[in-house]
């Protein structure tokens, strides 16, 4: 992985949206993940290597959408050379040695079941905050204050992947602020992504610093 971070917006207009037939997360992964030329070989994809691709859909209104893309190395300009374009910058220097920080996640809160290894949606606003702030002092390198933490939006998204695979897709819309506990940690969880589902536009830590 570069240790350069580009972060990127994708500016689709609603014709754009329509020519590129946008109409579930498979699709958007699919228009997403066209920017950017695969580096890893089938090997790498069994073994569930991290693409180096991070995005979060922005949403839109009538005349088009917006997707956030953080990744190791800068996307293409636009869509199959022609549809949308794209605003991109490298972090600047620095940006990830705060120590405090207000954030913005789309995440896929799950569980693994002790007894049947299942994985399980976590549910409800209470058991998902817990569950957040948990993970991120366990794993992600990073302290929740609880009393900033927001679950603003909880749903269960269904669509069929590629190989006609249907996929349910448990998200929560998580706003607040964040304490780093361990630097390289941290790095990583936003270099890489936290949580699962992140191919289809999960995981993605928006952040900005705020002073002591």
């Amino acid at each position: 992985m570069s240790n350069t971070l580009f972060a990127s917006v994708l500016h689709l207009s609603r014709q754009d949206c329509q020519a590129l037939r946008l109409t579930d997360p498979y699709s958007l992964h699919r228009v997403v993940y066209s920017l950017f030329p695969d580096q890893r070989s089938e090997a790498d994809k069994q073994a569930s290597e991290a693409s180096g691709i991070q995005f979060a859909d922005l949403g839109g209104d009538g005349r088009g959408r917006k997707v956030m893309l953080l990744s190791d190395r800068p996307p293409a300009a636009n869509v199959d050379g022609q549809y949308g374009e794209v605003n991109s910058r490298a972090l600047p220097a620095g940006f990830l040695d705060h120590r405090l920080y207000r954030f913005r996640i789309v995440i896929n809160p799950t569980r693994r079941d002790n007894a049947s290894k299942k994985l399980l949606p976590v549910k409800g606003r209470e058991a998902i905050a817990d569950w957040f702030m948990a993970r991120a002092e366990a794993s992600w390198g990073f302290v929740v204050d609880p009393a900033a933490l927001q679950v603003e939006r909880v749903e269960v998204l269904r669509f069929r992947e590629k190989a006609q695979r249907d996929v349910t897709l448990a998200q929560a819309h998580i706003t607040g602020v964040l304490r780093v506990a361990d630097a390289d940690t941290f790095r990583q969880s936003v270099a890489r992504g936290i949580g699962r589902g992140r191919a289809f536009g999960c995981g993605l830590l928006q952040i900005v610093p705020m002073t002591e």
